[in-house]
C-alpha cells in the first residue's frame, strides 16, 4: 500500500517551507514595526462561534464533535476567533489593541469541488477599538507597506464602502434588492441587465456596477447621484480618505475605488478591500471596468482582502457592547505564487556552517561537545555531526553537495583540526 495525504492536503518539502518562512518572517517583522503583537488563537473553535457574524457558512466548516454532542470546527479564518479573545480575555487592556497573526487556516471545497485545498496558511493584523479615517488609512498604509517589502509585482488595493453600497442598493425593491446586490458582487452584468426591473431601476442597477476605477472619476459620479445624509457623509469620509492615503505613501498608490466590491452577507459595515496582483494588460493600470469579470477572473489572483466590521466585537461581548474593528488578512500561498516569478525567494534551503567529524569512536563525546560550543553564538550557526560510516572522501564529497565549508575533524582529546572545503 503507498500511503498518501489525504485529498485536499498536501506536505511542505523544505525549500516550499523555506520560501513562504520567508515571507511570514518578511510580514511579521513589518507588522511589529507598526506596533502589532502577535497573538495565537485555538485551532478548534465551536461552530456558533466562527458563524456568529454572517461571514462564515457552516457548510465551509471542517467539523467535528466533541463528547457533548457540541459541535467543533476548525477555524476557516482568525478574526472571529481574535475577536472572541479580545473581548473576553483582553477587555482589561489599552485601547486600541493592534494584534497580528500567522497561522493556517482550513475550509470544506464548495460541492463537486473534492480534491481541491483544505488546509491554508494566513498572515494577518486586526485592530481593534479603534473606527474612523485614521484607523482606516493604518490598516490600508499598512497593507501596501508589507507589499512593497515583500516585492510583489503589479499589485493593487481595490477598495469598497460597504456602508455607502448598502445605501446605494436601498431604492430597489425587497423582493429584488438580494438579486442585484448578488449580481453585483459577483460582477454578472449579463443576469443584471435580464432582471424584473423598472427602466429607472435598472439604470441605476447598471450605473453601481461600473462605480469603479480611478477614485476621483468614481467620486465624481457618486456626486451626481440622489444620495441621502447619510451616503454624503460617507462619501466625504471616502474623500477624506483616499487623500490621506496619497499624502502619506512614498509613491502614488496603485489604489482602485470599486464600489462594486461588495459581499452578499452583511458582515463589513464600512470600507471594504481587496488586494490583487493583475497580470496582462492589467497589470498596466486597466480598472476593472475595462474587461469582462471572466477575463478580470482569468488574469487576477487575490492577495488577500479585509474591511472594517464594527458590529463583530458586540456578537463575542458578554455584556453585547459592540465596539469598532478592522483587519486583513493575507493567503501565503498566493504571495508565494506571484514571489515565484521573481528573484526574491530564496532559491536553496538554509546550508549548514560546520560539520564536525569524531575521526575514532574515542572522540564521539568530544564531537559533540565541541559542535555545541559552535552552536553556542548569539547568531544562528548551524552544525552538523557525522555520524559514521563514511569515508573521509565520501564526507568531503557530502559536505561540497551540502555547501559545507568548514569542516572539524576531532581527535580523542578533543583538539580539532579545521579544514575548508
Amino acid at each position: 500500500m503507498i500511503y498518501q495525504p489525504p485529498a485536499g492536503a498536501r506536505d511542505l518539502l523544505p525549500l516550499e517551507v523555506a520560501q513562504k518562512s520567508w515571507i511570514n518572517d518578511r510580514l511579521q517583522q513589518v507588522f511589529q514595526k507598526w506596533g502589532y503583537q502577535r497573538i495565537v488563537t485555538s485551532t478548534l473553535e465551536w461552530l456558533d462561534t466562527l458563524t456568529a457574524g454572517g461571514a462564515i457558512e457552516p457548510s465551509t466548516v471542517i467539523q467535528l464533535r466533541d463528547n457533548s454532542e457540541k459541535t467543533l470546527g476548525l477555524r476557516p479564518e482568525l478574526t472571529a476567533s481574535i475577536a472572541r479573545a479580545a473581548v473576553t480575555r483582553m477587555a482589561e487592556n489599552t485601547y486600541p489593541q493592534r494584534l497580528c497573526y500567522r497561522a493556517n487556516v482550513f475550509r470544506h471545497p464548495p460541492q463537486n469541488y473534492h480534491g481541491r485545498q483544505l488546509e491554508f496558511y494566513q498572515a494577518g493584523v486586526e485592530l481593534l477599538f479603534a473606527g474612523g479615517v485614521l484607523a482606516d488609512a493604518e490598516i490600508l498604509l499598512l497593507l501596501a507597506h508589507c507589499l512593497e517589502d515583500l516585492g510583489i509585482p503589479d499589485w493593487h488595493i481595490l477598495l469598497g464602502e460597504a456602508g455607502l453600497t448598502r445605501s446605494l442598493l436601498a431604492v430597489f425593491p425587497q423582493s429584488i434588492r438580494q438579486q442585484v446586490r448578488y449580481c453585483i458582487a459577483h460582477l454578472d452584468c449579463i443576469t443584471l441587465e435580464n432582471l424584473s426591473l423598472e427602466p429607472q431601476l435598472k439604470e441605476r442597477a447598471l450605473c453601481l456596477f461600473d462605480l469603479r476605477g480611478k477614485a476621483e472619476d468614481v467620486l465624481e459620479k457618486i456626486s451626481g447621484l440622489d444620495l441621502d445624509p447619510s451616503a454624503r457623509a460617507i462619501v466625504s469620509n471616502l474623500k477624506s480618505l483616499i487623500e490621506l492615503l496619497g499624502r502619506s505613501f512614498s509613491k502614488p498608490l496603485p489604489l482602485i475605488l470599486d464600489l462594486s466590491l461588495i459581499e452578499t452577507f452583511d458582515y463589513y459595515t464600512g470600507i471594504v478591500f481587496e488586494v490583487v496582483n493583475y497580470r496582462g494588460d492589467l497589470a498596466k493600470g486597466e480598472a476593472r471596468g475595462g474587461v469582462a469579470a471572466t477575463a478580470l477572473q482569468e488574469r487576477s489572483r487575490i492577495l488577500g482582502k479585509g474591511g472594517r466590521y464594527d458590529q463583530l466585537l458586540g456578537l463575542y461581548h458578554p455584556q453585547g457592547i459592540t465596539s469598532p474593528g478592522i483587519g486583513f488578512a493575507l493567503n501565503i500561498e498566493d504571495l508565494h505564487s506571484c514571489l515565484l516569478l521573481t528573484d526574491r525567494l530564496p532559491q536553496q534551503t538554509p546550508k549548514s556552517d560546520w560539520l564536525v567529524i569524531p575521526k575514532t569512536p574515542e572522540a564521539e563525546s568530544a564531537a559533540f561537545v565541541y559542535a555545541q560550543k559552535l552552536r553556542n553564538s548569539e547568531h544562528i550557526v548551524r552544525v552538523e555531526i557525522d555520524l559514521g560510516g563514511r569515508s573521509p572522501t565520501e564526507i568531503r564529497e557530502y559536505a561540497r553537495a551540502c555547501r559545507i565549508e568548514r569542516l572539524a575533524w576531532i581527535q580523542a582529546d578533543g583538539t580539532p583540526i579545521i579544514e575548508t572545503v
